[in-house]
Formats: structure tokens, sequence, C-alpha cells
């Protein structure tokens, strides 16, 4: 299920995910259209918990895709399965052919203002 929530002053849109798998699915999606577009995926330790996020922009807006961690990520990489959407962490970039390798960018600040519930 993904919550919605807006901020004006920047013209951000979030969307929260209850999991991760979901919010995967939109990087899955980015990587098969004929673009090939590939997501960046955040990290962010925000008002103590531990987010991580994509950021898609577009003309007019910014759409921010979320989900909040039990435990800050403690690998480099996320390897996605393009076919199954199972993910696991890992430390190094591998050759499986089915699979994304999405590195995970640790930030230390950020602008953004998530809606925090």
């Amino acid at each position: 299920m993904i919550n919605v929530s807006e901020n004006n002053k920047f013209n951000f849109r979030y969307l929260k995910y209850r999991s991760l798998q979901d919010m995967f699915k939109i990087i899955l999606s980015s990587a098969q259209s004929a673009l090939g577009i590939s997501s960046l995926l955040y990290s962010l330790n925000y008002k103590n918990q531990n987010l991580i996020f994509i950021y898609n922009s577009s003309i007019g807006s910014s759409l921010i895709h979320y989900s909040i961690l039990n435990e800050k990520p403690l690998t480099k990489f996320i390897q996605l399965n393009k076919q199954s959407g199972e993910y696991k962490y890992i430390d190094d970039v591998g050759n499986e052919s089915h699979s994304i390798y999405i590195p995970i960018l640790e930030l230390e600040n950020a602008t953004l203002e998530f809606p925090l519930n």
C-alpha cells in the first residue's frame, strides 16, 4: 500500500511504501522502459528513522518513493532479480544476468522534508 503526501514548498510528492519489494517495482518498471532509465537508491537517517528512497523528477514536479527501514543498510548494493522482484543486500556487484545491481548512496544530510507520522 502507498501513502501519498505533498510538500507544496518545493512541489515534491511523496509516496510511502509499506515494503521495499513494492518500492523496487518502480525500479524494475523503469529499467524495462524504452528509455532504460535506472533509478538511484538513497539511504538517510531522518529524524532518527532509517529511510531508503528513490527520487524521480519530471517537468513541474518531483516524486519521492520511500520506505522506513528497521535498520540502516550495511551493504553498498541491492541485487534485484528482474524476473521475480526478489532482492538481497550485497557488498559487490555481481554478474547475474537476471539481476539489476543498485547502489545504495548514503546521504549525510538533505533538504527534503519527509512526511513522517
